[in-house]
């Protein structure tokens, strides 16, 4: 006898299970030894189905709910206080986050609600806040090269083989917003190959001088001695001034692929889960946006390398067109230096001084950088920082307000209207004047300022005569622009060092 089909089986079962239910012991045992036969059903299934069939289903039974709306609200808080990780770096989280915010004040909870949410998983905490979690995607973008890459190798990600911290990868982030035209900001990243460890710097202009002055500060904010630099194939990167500089501080100067942006994998993360997740896409230029980038970068630099666990690659496998990746459980760039037994003691104890207290004026420096990007030069005003308490009041409902970065608050555009010419002056004094007026403005558009302002007396050909004077202004400005008063303390990484 041939095998029945499922639909012939159903209507079996249907036209069976009836009298089934309403025969006695004996005659259900003949009824059931001719069901099995017919249908090829376990004994123990066709029992079921002939007494089930036709009654109503009552369903799977409801298991008791363990998380009421008091861990919820709880949850909801410290989901804002990290700000919005997924739920498996929230769960390496939490017993580091409750803690801290129990210390300093901020939470008080009752030890049941304390401990289930230290048991509960990082499924359920997605599942928890699947409701009021709103996905945001952005566009990336793309680099150039230079002659003088030849003369440095090339390292991919699969060449690194667990490099001692200090091994970095550096990038650049442009924040030119819609159009890439004109002189902007651009933010200098390093990210630390066997820890993690993040460091953003904003750049003023383009220029490899002072993109080696910025390094220079940037190192001494490390805990770690910077051993070797990665880099993409651009031309800030890839000039006689860093291979200079790399060459006389003992540093490894390598380079990824032309065009292969995985290959530095590493930092490209940091650039959006930092930097783009911080900043948003909004365009900055000048001084005062520069200033208010670098306090944003202080006030979040321990936030994100003490308070945001981050997973890690350790072992990828191939398996004919499928790849199988396998990570380390969620730690911060800060546990993992602990961890590592290269970290010597002095700086194990220097960064556990450090962790103390945070969490702080982030949100402000945010909602100052936004309303600069927003707001006309001419109607600019001094933004106040959010009073702490607000701030901790507000991680309650900030879900229900959609975006609580400013930063990534749609931006708004401004109606196109015609730029009018500035009073014109004197060449060479005012020369001067304007660069310390607006010392983002370009060589070009300097020139073409001059040749507005003297007719005939400027030709195309003193173009690069103009730059070379603006490179040396530039030189002479950078360090106090940005980081003269700012780097005091000694670097973290040579406090063990004798003097």
């Amino acid at each position: 006898m041939g095998q029945l089909s499922m639909a012939t089986r159903k209507e079996l079962t249907a036209a069976v299970s009836e009298r089934y239910r309403a025969s006695t012991r004996a005659e259900k045992a003949r009824i059931l030894d001719e069901f099995v036969v017919i249908t090829g059903f376990h004994r123990k299934h066709a029992m079921r189905l002939l007494r089930r069939h036709g009654r109503e289903s009552t369903g799977r039974r409801a298991r008791p709910r363990v998380y009421e709306e008091a861990e919820r609200n709880a949850l909801i808080l410290l989901w804002e206080a990290s700000d919005r990780v997924c739920g498996k770096r929230l769960k390496a989280l939490l017993p580091v986050l409750v803690e801290a915010m129990e210390r300093h004040g901020h939470f008080n909870l009752a030890p049941e609600i304390r401990g289930k949410l230290l048991a509960m998983s990082a499924a359920t905490i997605d599942r928890t806040l699947g409701p009021i979690r709103e996905g945001l995607g952005r566009p990336r973008r793309r680099p150039a090269a230079h002659a003088l890459r030849r003369s440095i190798p090339i390292r991919t990600s699969a060449d690194w083989d667990n490099p001692a911290p200090g091994f970095v990868e550096a990038d650049l982030v442009a924040h030119c917003g819609p159009s890439a035209r004109g002189s902007f900001i651009q933010t200098l990243v390093l990210t630390d190959i066997a820890t993690g460890w993040t460091e953003c710097a904003p750049l003023l202009v383009r220029e490899q001088t002072l993109l080696s002055s910025v390094l220079t500060e940037m190192r001494k904010q490390l805990p770690f001695a910077l051993l070797g630099l990665d880099t993409d194939n651009d031309t800030v990167f890839m000039n006689e001034t860093l291979k200079a500089y790399c060459d006389a501080a003992s540093i490894v100067f390598t380079r990824c692929r032309p065009y292969r942006k995985n290959d530095q994998a590493f930092v490209e993360q940091k650039n959006g889960a930092v930097v783009r997740r911080m900043v948003g896409y909004r365009r900055f230029e000048g001084l005062e946006a520069a200033t208010l980038l670098a306090k944003l970068y202080r006030s979040a630099r321990l936030f994100v390398n003490f308070f945001q666990p981050s997973f890690k690659l350790i072992a990828k496998q191939r398996d004919g067109a499928r790849v199988r990746k396998t990570y380390s459980p969620p730690a911060t760039p800060h546990q993992r230096l602990i961890a590592d037994a290269r970290t010597s003691d002095a700086v194990r104890s220097r960064l556990q001084e450090i962790y103390a207290g945070l969490l702080r004026d982030i949100r402000a420096l945010q909602e100052r950088l936004a309303a600069l990007a927003d707001t006309p030069p001419a109607m600019r005003t001094d933004g106040v920082a959010q009073p702490i308490d607000l701030f901790l009041a507000s991680l309650r409902t900030a879900w229900k307000d959609g975006a609580a970065r400013p930063t990534d608050r749609p931006i708004v555009k401004a109606k196109r209207e015609r730029r009018r010419p500035d009073p014109l002056v004197k060449a060479t004094a005012d020369l001067r004047s304007w660069f310390e007026a607006e010392p983002w403005r370009t060589g070009s558009e300097l020139l073409s300022r001059l040749q507005a302002e003297y007719p005939g007396d400027y030709p195309d050909k003193l173009l690069r005569t103009l730059q070379r004077r603006l490179k040396v202004w530039r030189s002479e400005q950078a360090d106090a622009l940005l980081f003269g008063p700012l780097n005091k303390e000694l670097p973290i990484h040579e406090i063990a060092r004798p003097h």
